[in-house]
């Protein structure tokens, strides 16, 4: 296939598009390598990416429409994973214009795109935070999500609504997919596991929020990417059961499909910092402090559609994931 994935520099688009690649798809890769975080290890990531003789580099934003425009009229693609976005639940209290930007106008792009170059399929990222102010445990696809509890929390949740319109209007099959605490080797460096590994590695204190209460299901990188590709391959189906006296959130009589990627297993964050400092062979200090704005305490993912329409269950342990983490950490920083 020929696959248009957005964020290809990012931590998951890389590790997807190497994926793809490696079976033989052609990826077109759009990304604007941002400085909200270490463009050098945006750019080593893509550098791994480039390798590949199927590999096209576009450099832009999403929220560029005439980019967006000419990319999907010069290209082609036969299916599109949307990845780029601004990412982050704390910056979006800082900057919340980056997040109407990439997330909301650039996600209108990506939805044009696919309407007028007949798209078979599109799989966009979406995020746990939507499930906000929720406490049922654990989430499921089926639970309303109208109480986000952050800015980005609600471009995402946008994300899932503006899909939907167009899988309604048009017949374009979308599937849309909460991440739930993505982690592992090329992560993010505004992420948990990164900065407590930097700072324990230099001996200086880790924030734990929320006095270290937290659970959340961590999810391994390639748990999450072979999720994505299983949900690609599977074009989102209407639910010819669906019924509008009792809707169900997470399908529809439209082509369109949401799924919750997480590992069913959520994990204290005291637990978390304990099996890290294992793999370190070094104590951290903590600083403990009160939960954060726009934060939520426990994330707890229901899988159970993701088993049933494609037969995935995220399975990596929270002691191979962060040793492989580490083990990456170590060679790429040279430490």
């Amino acid at each position: 296939m020929k696959v248009l994935v957005t964020g290809t520099a990012g931590f998951i688009g890389s590790t997807l598009a190497i994926r793809l690649l490696e079976r033989g798809d052609e990826v077109i890769g759009v990304d604007n390598l941002n400085d909200y975080y270490d463009v050098n290890l945006k750019l080593a990531r893509l550098n791994r990416v480039k390798q590949y003789a199927g590999f096209t580099e576009i450099r832009g934003d999403i929220e560029n429409r005439d980019l967006m425009e000419s990319t999907f009229k010069k290209h082609k693609p036969s299916r599109v994973v949307n990845l780029a976005a601004q990412a982050g639940v704390r910056y979006s209290l800082e900057n919340p214009h980056a997040y109407i930007e990439a997330n909301i106008i650039g996600f209108t792009n990506i939805l044009e795109g696919c309407r007028h170059h007949e798209v078979e399929h599109l799989v966009y990222a979406s995020s746990s935070s939507v499930y906000g102010a929720n406490t049922k445990m654990p989430f499921s696809v089926h639970h309303n999500v109208d109480h986000p509890v952050s800015l980005y929390a609600a471009t995402k949740k946008a994300n899932e609504l503006m899909a939907h319109t167009y899988s309604h209007l048009y017949q374009i099959p979308t599937t849309g997919l909460r991440f739930f605490t993505v982690y592992g080797p090329w992560g993010r460096p505004d992420m948990a596991l990164f900065l407590f590994t930097k700072n324990i590695l230099e001996g200086k204190p880790i924030d734990v929020f929320n006095y270290g209460n937290h659970r959340r299901d961590f999810t391994y990188i390639d748990d999450i990417v072979e999720g994505i590709i299983r949900t690609l391959d599977h074009v989102a189906p209407p639910n010819p059961n669906w019924n509008g006296d009792d809707p169900d959130s997470a399908t529809s009589k439209a082509p369109y499909r949401l799924y919750n990627i997480g590992n069913n297993s959520p994990v204290e964050l005291t637990h978390y910092i304990e099996t890290l400092e294992k793999c370190l062979g070094k104590k951290a200090e903590q600083n403990l402090l009160p939960l954060q704005l726009g934060d939520v305490p426990d994330t707890y993912a229901d899988v159970q559609a993701l088993v049933d329409d494609v037969n995935y269950q995220p399975k990596t342990s929270i002691e191979e994931g962060i040793a492989n983490f580490v083990e990456w950490y170590r060679e790429f920083y040279k430490v």
